[in-house]
This record gives structure tokens, C-alpha cells and sequence, in this order.
């Protein structure tokens, strides 16, 4: 299972995202918590990923500095940890790292973080950005509260938009945003429309 890591906003609380699938929630995350023993499954056993997954997750989501300009995942293969995404701070890759390595059973760390270079060109489309885009009054929501989701990715001049929205209209606002932000070479729109709730079934 690949996970991302979603911050409230720039260096501020974070939520832990599933990337393959919906995308979970502050409470479910919380939840899967719940009930676990503060001893770790056997290792190797069938319960061991999945308890591990979680704990890596709660130990990413108290990394400092992560915000809304990073994009952090990882994967978890028995005891093995790989991260991966992009940060623009190169604490945030020794910290995230530090993180995990102090799980207990955790025995191999492979990070594979990518720091984006130091650029104040980037720096300022990274402030225009998130203006641009947070600065719609049909997206301010995704700002507030503990669920941010949108992120925004600067390399270069280069933008990339991760994260998800509740509808293709949202999505399209977020592009069109994006997009309206001068000096930009190109935006590459990777957000995801969460998919809808099932419908409750009608009483018999």
C-alpha cells in the first residue's frame, strides 16, 4: 500500500491520505488506531503490515514543517519502509526518516524523498499558487478545518496539483487557477475527485 501524507496547510497539522483508494480521513486514521496495544503484532504475522502501516503513518503525520508545497508518501512491504514524494525542505526528508526508523520492528528504511532544489523563482510561484488557488471562494474550503487536499508542487517553474476534491467542478476551478499564475512553464493536474458516498439503501 502506497499512503500520502496531507498537511493542514503550510508548516501546520497533517492528515494521512490513501492514495490507491479513497482517501481517508483525520477519524478514520484515528480509528485504525484504536484498540491496537501499545506491543506490536509478531512480525511476519498476518496483522504486522497493516499494524505497521498505521504506526508509520502516525509517526509521518508529527514530522514538523511539512505543508501544502510537499508531497510525502510511503509504502510499507513486511518490515521494510519506503518513502517517497517530493518536500521542499531538506529537514523534512531527514526528519520524516528519523521518524520511522524509531518504530519498533521497523528493520530497513529506504528513502527515496526528493528535495526540491532552492529557488526563490519557485518560491514565488509556490506563494502565487496557493493564493491563486486557495484563494477561490469555490476551494477556500479545502483550507480550513483538518482536511486540507490540495497540494501544490513547484520544480522549475513547473506545477503540479495533488491531492483530491469532492467534485470534477472543484478540479476544474483548481486548474484554471493554477493555470492563471504568471511565469508558469506548465501545470500537471493529478487531483482526484473523491469518489461519492454509497447511497443508504430505502427501509424495507
Amino acid at each position: 500500500m502506497t499512503t500520502t501524507i496531507r498537511p493542514l496547510s503550510v508548516q501546520s497539522i497533517l492528515v494521512v491520505t490513501t492514495v490507491l483508494s479513497v482517501i481517508a480521513s483525520a477519524n478514520t486514521f484515528a480509528a485504525g488506531r484504536n484498540g491496537q496495544g501499545a506491543a506490536p503484532p509478531v512480525r511476519g504475522s498476518q496483522n504486522y503490515e497493516q499494524w505497521l502501516t498505521r504506526e508509520v503513518g502516525h509517526q509521518l503525520v508529527q514530522v514538523p514543517w511539512l505543508s501544502v508545497f510537499d508531497n510525502l508518501q510511503y509504502s510499507v512491504t513486511g518490515s521494510e519502509v519506503t518513502l517517497s514524494g517530493q518536500v521542499w525542505q531538506p529537514v523534512t526528508k531527514d526528519d520524516a526518516q528519523t521518524a520511522v526508523k524509531g518504530i519498533e520492528g521497523v528493520t530497513k528504511v529506504n528513502n527515496n524523498i526528493e528535495v526540491l532544489p532552492l529557488s526563490p523563482f519557485d518560491d514565488e510561484i509556490r506563494r502565487a499558487e496557493y493564493r491563486a488557488v486557495y484563494g477561490a471562494p469555490e476551494l477556500q474550503r479545502y483550507a480550513m478545518g483538518v482536511l486540507p487536499s490540495i497540494h501544490i508542487i513547484v520544480k522549475g517553474g513547473h506545477v503540479t496539483l495533488v491531492g483530491t476534491v469532492d467534485n470534477e467542478m472543484d478540479k476544474n476551478v483548481a486548474l484554471i487557477r493554477a493555470k492563471s499564475v504568471p511565469n508558469v512553464f506548465s501545470v500537471d493536474d493529478q487531483l482526484q475527485v473523491r469518489p461519492a458516498r454509497a447511497s443508504v439503501q430505502s427501509k424495507n
